[in-house]
């Protein structure tokens, strides 16, 4: 069918479909000051969680998601997240000589997760920013956003409803959260429309609001998929809330010329900036592993006891 048909029941043309999603963005360019002084040296994006650093998990969702084209925006001091998805052929050399056969293949199956690019964001001026210097990259199609430092658990990964609901609709769809309401000051909050599950209609975004000025509890966490047209508002964003080039901001802008969704989630996302729940997760899919699970679950169920903490 022709797409520019118009539609005979109301004399409005029909939505174009949508194209297919196949690039993602992952900013890991942030200087990790929640984490020191174990960032000082290496990227919170490559703190290990159980035995590999965050960022190969995020990859590993967008790859599930069939996502083959990624770009990783880093900066100074990020070199070792280029060398993680890289082969190493003295290290493949060794392993196999060795006949440790098992870990050469993880090793090997790294470099060819996806195509994965790398660029420098300059400065350390803020998400959108960072976004913005993907343009190049994505040219003229719809993408993927995905916060380096924030892992997602979902099965089939969350980012996959996303680009189904993007699909349906033809227009930007994010990710959001309830939170209590005196924790939305550390999230972009999302003012709600009508919702239809866990499906919401976007009519605003404000950054990092006071709870008594929050429109809503539903924070933006983490995962955002967007249309081409988020780079015209990011072309010309001035500094923002912390004097830094705010993503929101260009939200706020890209939702009076196109509709945007929010996806609700529950569960299933661990921010390892924040150092609970770097913690949370290094417990929670430890026991998830049939390797490691049911000993590691042993070992806390003593401590436990032992120290009383039923």
């Amino acid at each position: 069918m022709n797409p520019d048909v118009v539609n005979s029941s109301d004399g409005t043309p029909p939505p174009r479909a949508a194209k297919r999603v196949t690039k993602a963005v992952i900013p890991a360019a942030g200087l990790g000051t929640r984490f020191l002084p174990a960032t000082k040296a290496q990227p919170k994006e490559m703190l290990p969680v159980v035995d590999r650093p965050a960022i190969q998990y995020v990859v590993e969702e967008a790859v599930a998601a069939g996502i083959d084209d990624i770009l990783i925006i880093t900066g100074r001091n990020k070199r070792s997240l280029e060398d993680h998805f890289d082969r190493n052929f003295e290290l493949e050399y060794l392993l196999e000589s060795k006949g440790k056969m098992e870990e050469l293949s993880e090793v090997v199956e790294l470099a060819d997760l996806a195509d994965i690019h790398f660029v420098r964001q300059g400065e350390p001026l803020g998400l959108g920013h960072a976004v913005s210097v993907a343009r190049k990259h994505i040219g003229d199609n719809p993408f993927v956003v995905m916060l380096g430092d924030d892992i997602m658990t979902h099965r089939p990964p969350l980012i996959s409803e996303m680009m189904d609901l993007h699909g349906r609709t033809g227009g930007s769809v994010i990710a959001l959260k309830e939170v209590p309401h005196e924790e939305i000051s550390l999230y972009g909050c999302a003012e709600p429309g009508e919702r239809d599950g866990d499906v919401v209609e976007f009519r605003g975004v404000v950054e990092k609001p006071a709870p008594e000025d929050a429109p809503s509890n539903l924070a933006v966490v983490g995962r955002y998929l967007f249309t081409p047209r988020i780079f015209e508002f990011l072309e010309d964003a001035q500094p923002g809330v912390g004097g830094e080039i705010q993503l929101t901001d260009a939200m706020d802008k890209l939702l009076a010329v196109e509709p945007m969704h929010g996806l609700i989630f529950e569960s299933g996302r661990y921010d390892i900036g924040q150092k609970i729940d770097f913690l949370r997760a290094t417990v929670e899919m430890t026991l998830e592993r049939d390797d490691l699970g049911p000993e590691f679950a042993s070992f806390l169920a003593r401590l436990v006891a032992e120290r009383g903490l039923t």
